[in-house]
């Protein structure tokens, strides 16, 4: 069995995925290659996959769609590839747990870096040792998130759904209370860079999570904006054991 870092590139363009098996294999990955989601399935059954690298834009599945089923069948780290102005996906593949995009056209170098500091980042997560008890509940204002079981409820027991995303940006908040982020933090901490300057994936995911989590999302209470800074969370946060 190869000890190489084994690189899935899903892309319908046979350009594309040249270019990238010869650029990746120069850098000392195991490149493999498919031209549909249904390639993909079979890849990732027959080989040891550590990233896929997932064009959105493929002809034969929807990639949001391919995204939500390697979430629930596979625990690989997961970059998508978007066009340029596709927002609306970017900010989706997050919610559905990618953890990064890039853009087409991008830089390779810059591919590479994205590469390697996605897998640094889940390769540590999944290293790290459990310090905590799994009975171990976080409390703010009238919910109870549960790190262990990914979950978030009211006080009255009701869950409260959640997105990967959604879950992993309330996780970064209740984590800093009172304390304002700016979008670079918040993309270090969740994708490990900085946000762009027409970036705005993290502005749609706060909004989201103002209408799960907030009585007026108009007027949050919880997730505060500070004008020209960040996002502050400003509810009293506990941590205990048991229900």
């Amino acid at each position: 069995m190869s000890d190489l870092t084994g690189l899935l590139v899903v892309d319908d363009d046979p350009d594309v995925r040249d270019l990238l098996r010869r650029y990746f294999s120069g850098q000392g990955f195991e490149v493999s290659a498919a031209a549909s989601g249904a390639e993909m399935r079979d890849m990732l059954a027959r080989k040891s996959i550590d990233l896929v690298l997932l064009d959105l834009g493929l002809p034969d599945e929807d990639g949001l769609e391919l995204t939500r089923h390697l979430r629930s069948n596979w625990h690989g780290a997961l970059i998508i590839v978007t066009g340029r102005g596709d927002s609306v996906d970017r900010v989706v593949g997050l919610e559905l747990g990618a953890d990064d995009y890039v853009t087409k056209p991008f830089e390779l170098r810059e591919l590479l870096a994205r590469v390697r500091s996605v897998l640094r980042r889940t390769t540590v997560a999944a290293a790290a040792p459990n310090d905590e008890p799994g009975d171990v509940t976080i409390r703010f204002a009238e919910y109870r998130l549960d790190p262990f079981g990914r979950s978030l409820c009211k006080a009255d027991g009701d869950a409260v759904a959640l997105t990967t995303g959604e879950y992993e940006l309330l996780r970064v908040l209740v984590e800093h209370p009172n304390r304002v982020l700016s979008r670079d933090d918040l993309m270090e901490q969740l994708h490990g860079r900085n946000a762009g300057p027409y970036d705005r994936a993290i502005d749609v995911q706060i909004g989201r999570l103002r209408r799960k989590i907030e009585v007026d999302p108009a007027n949050p209470e919880l997730i505060k904006s500070v004008r020209g800074a960040g996002y502050l969370f400003s509810a009293r946060v506990t941590k205990g054991t048991g229900g």
